[in-house]
């Protein structure tokens, strides 16, 4: 299969969750309950689904977006789009591998991304990479292995595309920092959580290892201020 292949957009209407998620707070605070404090504290589940036009389009701004800051990624990002036509729904394999080095270089790409986008590009046009229609059907280990084949993409970001743009319930990116962090300020741990420890508390709380993560994240939040009273 090659890069005629037509990728299936996730529309908003298709941005749904692979699971209830009203469901996976009632067996997370059942579960733990320091993570239902965790949940009482922080409120509604608010994770929203990011929406892409492809697998391809996802990882190359992921890629982008790597030890950047939010602005600068999305200012050199956006440079990348601005290299090219009809982006509008994404970018696309053929538009960087018709690309010359120095055109991807003049958007403020480094050499070690464009690299990465370049061979992005290749593993879509060859079929190597799942198309949206088809990872669908993949588990999550699957799909981790085949997208971390790219040069570039590692574990953590075939995490974030799980949790944020297909919607899966049931991933812990436990090399995040954001997440171990919060496990320690949920369960006042004194120094930074071991892997191991984090792994190990996290058994209880599948299938829905996703909806905790997010509420480890949201325990690095900083707390509402409270207004001023009148004098």
């Amino acid at each position: 299969m090659t890069a005629a292949r037509l990728d299936t957009a996730l529309t908003d209407a298709d941005a749904t969750f692979g699971f209830d998620p009203e469901a996976a707070l009632v067996h997370l605070r059942a579960c733990d309950p320091v993570l239902a404090r965790l949940i009482d504290s922080v409120g509604p589940f608010r994770l929203e689904l990011q929406r892409t036009s492809s697998v391809f389009a996802a990882l190359a701004q992921a890629i982008v977006y790597q030890q950047l800051n939010g602005k600068a990624a999305a200012t050199i990002f956006g440079r990348v789009c601005g290299l090219f036509r009809n982006t509008s729904a994404g970018l696309t394999p053929g538009q960087i591998l018709r690309a010359s080095d120095e055109r991807l270089r003049s958007a403020g790409l480094s050499r070690s991304k464009m690299l990465s986008l370049q061979d992005l590009a290749r593993k879509t046009k060859s079929g190597e990479l799942p198309s949206l229609a088809e990872i669908r059907a993949l588990d999550d280990e699957t799909i981790i292995e085949r997208l971390t084949t790219v040069r570039g993409v590692g574990r953590w970001t075939a995490e974030m595309l799980l949790i944020f743009r297909l919607g899966r319930p049931d991933v812990l990116p436990v090399d995040d920092f954001g997440v171990r962090k919060g496990f320690g300020l949920a369960f006042r741990k004194k120094e930074m959580p071991a892997r191991k420890d984090v792994e190990k508390r996290a058994q209880r709380w599948r299938p829905y290892r996703s909806v905790a993560t997010w509420y480890l994240w949201r325990a690095l939040d900083p707390p509402p201020k409270t207004p001023a009273k009148d004098e």
